[in-house]
């Protein structure tokens, strides 16, 4: 990922370290300490960003997940990166949307603080998020964008890694809701 590349970047809070930068693209591609998977409750891979990291990483990826156990909605677990240019994968279950009644903004938000919780007790310096829940799981894009950047937002009022959160997005429409909650 070039400097280029960074489509916005944000001071979180005066007096502390920590950025938000968007970046559309393939989080794939993105070079940081630890990307975050968007995985179903077996972790053992999936569809859209959840299987794209999965064949990025290489099989070690899938044979790690399987000593996980699984992972229940709104929690997260961590394995290797592998063949990923970040050195750790964080894998984390958001909810399917069901009109939102059926607790999803509540889960979602933990899935961003639960993950966040172990970049900090690795002591990661970056990490990358794709838009948890917004592909086949039918989350709005504009309230999980703002779920996200609010949950960032505060874990790092008290947290002093990770430093720098990487939003990727596929799509303008996002990037723009994203753009919008880091304002």
């Amino acid at each position: 990922m070039q400097v280029s590349d960074i489509m916005d970047r944000h001071q979180l809070k005066p007096g502390t370290m920590a950025t938000i930068e968007i970046y559309k693209g393939d989080i794939t591609k993105v070079e940081a300490d630890a990307i975050v998977n968007a995985a179903n409750k077996s972790l053992l891979g999936g569809g859209g960003v959840d299987g794209a990291i999965h064949r990025a990483a290489g099989k070690e990826l899938l044979e790690e997940s399987k000593t996980l156990n699984g992972c229940e909605t709104g929690q997260a677990k961590i394995t290797g990166g592998y063949q990923l240019p970040a050195d750790f994968v964080i894998h984390t279950v958001g909810p399917v949307w069901h009109g939102g009644n059926s607790n999803e903004p509540q889960l979602l938000r933990s899935c961003y603080l639960n993950s966040l919780k172990i970049a900090s007790e690795k002591g990661l310096g970056t990490v990358a998020f794709p838009g948890i829940s917004t592909g086949v799981y039918g989350f709005p894009k504009k309230q999980a964008a703002e779920i996200a950047v609010n949950a960032v937002k505060s874990f790092s009022e008290n947290h002093d890694k990770p430093e720098k959160v990487i939003f990727v997005v596929f799509d303008e429409e996002s990037e723009a809701y994203y753009k919008e909650m880091v304002k």
